[in-house]
């Protein structure tokens, strides 16, 4: 079964609009896996516009499902998961001002850059993931650096599945075949929602885990979050 991991940033986001601890982070991260999600993904920036790095070592704390802790391998990044040692890490090329996760690593041009930190991350134990574009040539450099995973990056699927889903789907389709070939675990992300997840889930073999933020706390407004993480995990059966 694919693994449904809840990206709790937006909760940060309404917290940090007001100051004070309401919504509550720790108590929505524990909600999440007692609702039914098999794990917490956090992307702190260095801004700390939503996920502080001291929420991380809060929820280290509570968090009893797999931790997935994104986000840019900067200096202070490395130190906060190697201190924290969450289950996984999923390395994202984001520009600090980046409003939102837009491009998945170019394999080729930073393989140095890459082998090396995931050769610092598997000395501590931790899984490790690259977030990637659906093409075949960087999917083979991925294996060539040694990560564990990599996550493919589903902007491009969501925007164009209303239009043409078969058509949406195929890149990540061969990718998905690539990452299998290969000895790839493949992880899913960015844009996935009620309407395009269990087609995704569908048709990409191998798929163990889809990592969701924006568009489940969107939907748990309307619906309750213990729904919405129901309706969810329904998509990915």
């Amino acid at each position: 079964m694919t693994k449904l991991s809840v990206n709790i940033n937006k909760i940060a986001t309404l917290r940090n609009a007001r100051g004070g601890n309401r919504p509550n982070l720790v108590e929505a991260a524990k909600d999440c896996e007692r609702f039914g999600a098999q794990g917490i993904t956090v992307h702190p920036r260095p801004d700390e516009r939503h996920i502080r790095y001291r929420d991380v070592y809060d929820l280290q704390e509570v968090v009893t499902t797999e931790f997935n802790i994104e986000g840019n391998p900067t200096p202070g990044f490395m130190k906060l998961v190697k201190e924290i040692k969450p289950a996984q890490v999923t390395l994202v090329p984001d520009a600090p001002d980046a409003i939102t996760s837009n491009a998945g690593w170019n394999t080729i041009k930073h393989k140095d850059f890459l082998t090396h930190t995931i050769l610092e991350l598997k000395a501590e134990g931790i899984r490790t993931s690259i977030f990637i574009d659906p093409e075949e040539r960087l999917m083979e450099a991925a294996a060539l650096v040694g990560t564990d995973r990599v996550e493919l990056y589903t902007e491009a699927y969501a925007s164009g599945y209303h239009q043409n889903r078969e058509q949406a789907i195929a890149p990540y389709v061969k990718a998905a075949l690539k990452a299998q070939e290969l000895g790839l675990g493949l992880n899913a992300g960015h844009d996935l929602d009620l309407d395009n997840l269990h087609y995704l889930k569908g048709n990409l073999p191998g798929l163990l885990e889809v990592s969701i933020g924006h568009a489940l706390i969107c939907d748990a407004l309307y619906l309750g979050l213990e729904n919405t993480i129901q309706l969810y995990l329904r998509q990915l059966k």
